[in-house]
Protein backbone atom coordinates (compact mmCIF):
# COMPACT_ATOMS: atom_id res chain seq x y z
CA UNK A 1 0.00 0.00 0.00
CA UNK A 2 2.82 2.39 0.91
CA UNK A 3 4.61 1.52 -2.32
CA UNK A 4 1.48 2.25 -4.36
CA UNK A 5 1.01 5.54 -2.52
CA UNK A 6 4.60 6.55 -3.27
CA UNK A 7 4.15 5.69 -6.94
CA UNK A 8 0.91 7.67 -7.02
CA UNK A 9 2.57 10.66 -5.39
CA UNK A 10 5.54 10.52 -7.79
CA UNK A 11 3.18 10.36 -10.75
CA UNK A 12 1.05 13.22 -9.39
CA UNK A 13 4.13 15.40 -8.86
CA UNK A 14 5.51 14.61 -12.32
CA UNK A 15 2.12 15.39 -13.91
CA UNK A 16 1.95 18.68 -11.99
CA UNK A 17 5.44 19.67 -13.20
CA UNK A 18 4.63 18.68 -16.80
CA UNK A 19 1.38 20.64 -16.61
CA UNK A 20 3.18 23.72 -15.27
CA UNK A 21 5.78 23.61 -18.05
CA UNK A 22 3.32 22.90 -20.87
CA UNK A 23 0.84 25.53 -19.65
CA UNK A 24 3.61 28.14 -19.59
CA UNK A 25 4.83 27.15 -23.07
CA UNK A 26 1.33 27.09 -24.62
CA UNK A 27 0.37 30.39 -22.97
CA UNK A 28 3.49 32.17 -24.21
CA UNK A 29 3.14 30.76 -27.73
CA UNK A 30 -0.58 31.50 -28.03
CA UNK A 31 -0.20 35.03 -26.61
CA UNK A 32 2.75 35.77 -28.90
CA UNK A 33 0.99 34.45 -31.99
CA UNK A 34 -2.33 36.14 -31.23
CA UNK A 35 -0.76 39.52 -30.51
CA UNK A 36 0.56 39.65 -34.06
CA UNK A 37 -2.48 38.51 -36.06
CA UNK A 38 -5.84 39.95 -37.09
CA UNK A 39 -8.78 39.12 -34.80
CA UNK A 40 -10.49 36.67 -37.17
CA UNK A 41 -7.29 34.63 -37.52
CA UNK A 42 -7.06 34.72 -33.73
CA UNK A 43 -10.62 33.41 -33.61
CA UNK A 44 -9.63 30.44 -35.77
CA UNK A 45 -6.68 29.77 -33.44
CA UNK A 46 -9.04 29.82 -30.41
CA UNK A 47 -11.30 27.26 -32.09
CA UNK A 48 -8.28 25.09 -32.93
CA UNK A 49 -7.21 25.15 -29.26
CA UNK A 50 -10.73 24.09 -28.27
CA UNK A 51 -10.58 21.30 -30.86
CA UNK A 52 -7.28 20.05 -29.40
CA UNK A 53 -8.90 19.88 -25.96
CA UNK A 54 -11.88 17.96 -27.34
CA UNK A 55 -9.69 15.46 -29.23
CA UNK A 56 -7.45 14.72 -26.24
CA UNK A 57 -10.48 14.37 -23.96
CA UNK A 58 -11.84 11.80 -26.42
CA UNK A 59 -8.50 9.95 -26.48
CA UNK A 60 -8.39 9.76 -22.68
CA UNK A 61 -11.88 8.30 -22.46
CA UNK A 62 -11.24 5.90 -25.35
CA UNK A 63 -8.18 4.54 -23.52
CA UNK A 64 -10.28 3.67 -20.47
CA UNK A 65 -13.05 2.15 -22.60
CA UNK A 66 -10.83 0.05 -24.89
CA UNK A 67 -9.77 -3.54 -24.17
CA UNK A 68 -6.49 -5.31 -24.96
CA UNK A 69 -7.54 -8.50 -26.84
CA UNK A 70 -8.12 -6.90 -30.29
CA UNK A 71 -4.65 -5.35 -30.15
CA UNK A 72 -3.01 -8.63 -29.09
CA UNK A 73 -4.28 -10.18 -32.31
CA UNK A 74 -2.82 -7.26 -34.29
CA UNK A 75 0.49 -7.48 -32.40
CA UNK A 76 0.71 -11.19 -33.27
CA UNK A 77 0.52 -10.18 -36.93
CA UNK A 78 3.08 -7.41 -36.29
CA UNK A 79 0.69 -4.62 -37.29
CA UNK A 80 2.37 -1.21 -36.75
CA UNK A 81 0.97 0.54 -33.69
CA UNK A 82 -0.47 -2.60 -32.07
CA UNK A 83 2.18 -2.75 -29.31
CA UNK A 84 1.71 0.95 -28.57
CA UNK A 85 -2.05 0.42 -28.38
CA UNK A 86 -1.58 -2.38 -25.83
CA UNK A 87 0.64 -0.13 -23.70
CA UNK A 88 -1.90 2.71 -23.91
CA UNK A 89 -4.76 0.46 -22.75
CA UNK A 90 -2.58 -1.19 -20.09
CA UNK A 91 -1.69 2.26 -18.72
CA UNK A 92 -5.11 3.78 -19.39
CA UNK A 93 -5.21 5.64 -16.07
CA UNK A 94 -1.98 7.53 -16.75
CA UNK A 95 -2.75 8.05 -20.43
CA UNK A 96 -6.22 9.39 -19.57
CA UNK A 97 -4.77 11.60 -16.84
CA UNK A 98 -2.34 13.14 -19.32
CA UNK A 99 -4.91 13.58 -22.09
CA UNK A 100 -7.88 14.72 -19.99
CA UNK A 101 -6.24 16.53 -17.11
CA UNK A 102 -3.03 17.89 -18.59
CA UNK A 103 -3.77 18.65 -22.25
CA UNK A 104 -7.54 19.01 -21.78
CA UNK A 105 -7.33 21.45 -18.88
CA UNK A 106 -4.46 23.40 -20.42
CA UNK A 107 -6.49 23.77 -23.62
CA UNK A 108 -9.39 25.14 -21.59
CA UNK A 109 -7.20 27.67 -19.79
CA UNK A 110 -5.29 28.73 -22.92
CA UNK A 111 -8.50 29.03 -24.98
CA UNK A 112 -9.91 31.35 -22.31
CA UNK A 113 -6.80 33.53 -22.35
CA UNK A 114 -6.66 33.51 -26.14
CA UNK A 115 -10.33 34.42 -26.50
CA UNK A 116 -9.78 37.40 -24.16
CA UNK A 117 -7.03 38.67 -26.46
CA UNK A 118 -9.30 38.22 -29.51
CA UNK A 119 -12.12 40.10 -27.76
CA UNK A 120 -9.84 43.09 -27.08
CA UNK A 121 -8.59 43.06 -30.69
CA UNK A 122 -12.14 42.87 -32.03
CA UNK A 123 -13.32 45.72 -29.79
CA UNK A 124 -10.34 47.84 -30.83
CA UNK A 125 -11.12 47.21 -34.50
CA UNK A 126 -14.52 48.86 -33.89
CA UNK A 127 -12.84 51.78 -32.16
CA UNK A 128 -13.86 50.81 -28.62
CA UNK A 129 -11.40 50.62 -25.74
CA UNK A 130 -11.06 47.90 -23.15
CA UNK A 131 -13.88 48.01 -20.60
CA UNK A 132 -16.41 49.50 -23.00
CA UNK A 133 -19.95 48.17 -23.29
CA UNK A 134 -19.17 46.64 -26.71
CA UNK A 135 -16.06 44.92 -25.37
CA UNK A 136 -18.00 43.43 -22.45
CA UNK A 137 -20.79 42.28 -24.79
CA UNK A 138 -18.32 40.63 -27.17
CA UNK A 139 -16.56 39.02 -24.20
CA UNK A 140 -19.81 37.48 -22.93
CA UNK A 141 -20.73 36.19 -26.40
CA UNK A 142 -17.22 34.83 -27.03
CA UNK A 143 -17.05 33.10 -23.66
CA UNK A 144 -20.46 31.51 -24.24
CA UNK A 145 -19.49 30.27 -27.71
CA UNK A 146 -16.19 28.79 -26.51
CA UNK A 147 -17.91 27.11 -23.54
CA UNK A 148 -20.68 25.71 -25.76
CA UNK A 149 -18.20 24.36 -28.32
CA UNK A 150 -16.04 22.83 -25.58
CA UNK A 151 -18.91 21.12 -23.75
CA UNK A 152 -20.74 20.09 -26.92
CA UNK A 153 -17.53 18.85 -28.55
CA UNK A 154 -16.58 16.80 -25.50
CA UNK A 155 -20.08 15.29 -25.37
CA UNK A 156 -19.73 14.11 -28.96
CA UNK A 157 -16.17 12.98 -28.24
CA UNK A 158 -17.33 10.90 -25.26
CA UNK A 159 -19.95 9.15 -27.41
CA UNK A 160 -17.37 8.33 -30.09
CA UNK A 161 -14.79 7.28 -27.49
CA UNK A 162 -17.14 4.80 -25.85
CA UNK A 163 -18.54 3.33 -29.06
CA UNK A 164 -15.37 3.38 -31.20
CA UNK A 165 -12.64 3.07 -28.59
CA UNK A 166 -10.66 0.40 -30.46
CA UNK A 167 -10.50 2.40 -33.71
CA UNK A 168 -9.61 5.64 -31.92
CA UNK A 169 -6.84 4.10 -29.79
CA UNK A 170 -5.44 2.17 -32.75
CA UNK A 171 -5.28 5.36 -34.82
CA UNK A 172 -3.57 7.22 -31.96
CA UNK A 173 -1.18 4.29 -31.45
CA UNK A 174 -0.22 4.26 -35.14
CA UNK A 175 0.55 7.99 -34.99
CA UNK A 176 2.64 7.44 -31.84
CA UNK A 177 4.43 4.48 -33.47
CA UNK A 178 5.26 6.61 -36.51
CA UNK A 179 6.64 9.41 -34.30
CA UNK A 180 8.68 6.95 -32.25
CA UNK A 181 10.17 5.36 -35.37
CA UNK A 182 10.91 8.63 -37.16
CA UNK A 183 12.23 10.64 -34.21
CA UNK A 184 13.73 7.67 -32.32
CA UNK A 185 12.05 8.69 -29.06
CA UNK A 186 9.93 6.70 -26.61
CA UNK A 187 6.46 8.10 -25.99
CA UNK A 188 4.66 5.02 -24.70
CA UNK A 189 7.13 2.27 -25.61
CA UNK A 190 9.63 1.12 -23.02
CA UNK A 191 13.34 1.61 -23.80
CA UNK A 192 13.91 -2.16 -23.88
CA UNK A 193 11.15 -2.61 -26.45
CA UNK A 194 12.50 0.24 -28.56
CA UNK A 195 15.99 -1.27 -28.57
CA UNK A 196 14.61 -4.64 -29.68
CA UNK A 197 12.84 -2.95 -32.59
CA UNK A 198 16.02 -1.37 -33.86
CA UNK A 199 17.93 -4.66 -33.89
Amino acid sequence: MDNQLKKSLRFSISIAVITFVLAAIFSVISSSVLSGVIWYIGLVIVFLIVLVGVIFDMLGIAATAASEPPFHAMAAEKVPGAKQAILIVRNADRFASFCNDVIGDISGIVSGTASAIVVIQLANSFGHSEGSTLQITISVIMTSIVAALTVGGKAIGKFLAIHSSTKIIFFAARVIAWIENKLKINIVSKPAEASRKTR
